[in-house]
């Protein structure tokens, strides 16, 4: 499969003018693209109109749908992936008119009233006061979200051969028991250093990697019951369950036949 790579530069905040308060972009990547790592000048909205796609900031990497947006703040060093078929959105925002949501990464619910108004923002002819209306009514409602799709990667001599070997194949089976075991460690040592390093359990991090693995496949046209196997479910029922727990979506949200 023919892959595309795509090299941005890396722009400290407001070291290039933009002539915008609010800016909308969009794009149907037509091949697997990866972005190498950059950083913008203003602030960003990330979004899907259809499909998946993740961004990486250090050991952080989110997964961004077509409900689950990330805002990135202006100058924030960050690599990015889509698969092909994805339709990804973009919302700018100017450094010097708007205020960072957060100093950091964060996750935005992409809501029903965010998503018109934006939307808005994009139509040709839009006159400059219902423009300003329209940004101010977007700028009020940003907020961030305390639900998504992050899976903080551990970096531990400990917890490095386990995340590894789960991000490699999401179907290991082995529990907290067997890789204590393995590494010659108690279960409790395991576990309070997953809880230290990523803020989650052993459990609950293993699912979110499954989601995210799942949501790839799912993209690709995979069908439910085989990307259940894939990643370790016994059933496509464990797997609905399980994926809907972690995104609040059901698997079919990301099939791309799926009309919302």
């Amino acid at each position: 499969m023919t892959r595309e790579t795509r090299t941005l530069p890396a722009l400290a905040p407001g070291s290039v003018e933009t002539p915008f308060v609010i800016k909308d972009y969009g794009e149907v990547v037509s091949h697997d693209t990866h972005w190498d790592a950059h950083s913008h000048p203003f602030h960003e909205l990330l979004w899907n109109e259809r499909g998946a796609s993740t961004a990486v900031v250090g050991e952080r990497v989110w997964t961004i749908t077509p409900t689950l947006g990330l805002w990135m703040p202006a100058g924030t060093l960050h690599t990015g992936a889509a698969t092909a078929g994805t339709w990804l959105r973009a919302s700018f925002f100017g450094f010097r008119t708007t205020a960072s949501i957060s100093d950091t990464p964060v996750a935005v619910e992409i809501t029903p009233l965010l998503r018109l108004l934006l939307e808005r923002l994009g139509e040709p002819g839009l006159a400059p006061s219902s423009r300003a209306a329209t940004e101010a009514l977007v700028l009020d409602v940003l907020a961030p979200s305390p639900r998504e799709l992050l899976v903080r990667i551990p970096v531990s001599d400990l917890l490095c051969p386990i995340a590894d070997a789960v991000r490699e194949d999401p179907a290991d089976q082995r529990t907290l028991t067997d890789w204590a075991s393995a590494l010659g460690v108690s279960t409790r040592t395991i576990a309070r250093a997953f809880t230290a390093e990523t803020d989650m359990s052993f459990v609950r991090w293993v699912a979110t990697v499954r989601a995210q693995h799942a949501i790839g496949l799912l993209t690709r046209g995979w069908d439910v019951e085989s990307v259940a196997e894939q990643v370790g479910y016994r059933s496509a029922s464990a797997f609905g369950v399980a994926f809907r727990r972690t995104t609040g979506l059901t698997p079919g949200t990301f099939r791309p036949e799926f009309t919302p």
